[in-house]
């Protein structure tokens, strides 16, 4: 099972990526071990999770999202 997700940083900024694991890639963003962008971000919580049941999949929709204005992906969060 993978997930792509949505974090809201401190400076109300979006990080999109995915995961095998929610619970320890949140806890890597939250220690700055997570990636360069929520290594100098300051992150909040995760706003939104999709379950996908392949890698592929998930990175496709990562890739989706991440191609979107913010205001589409702010869309997504308040659905």
């Amino acid at each position: 099972m993978y997930f792509v997700y949505i974090i809201r940083c401190s400076d109300k900024s979006l990080y999109t990526g995915i995961t095998n694991d929610l619970k320890r890639r949140f806890r890597q963003h939250k220690n700055k071990r997570g990636g360069h962008y929520t290594a100098s971000h300051k992150v909040e919580k995760i706003v939104h999770t999709e379950k996908f049941g392949t890698r592929s999949g998930a990175l496709k929709r990562e890739a989706e999202i991440k191609s979107w204005p913010k205001k589409k992906k702010l869309a997504l969060i308040n659905k």
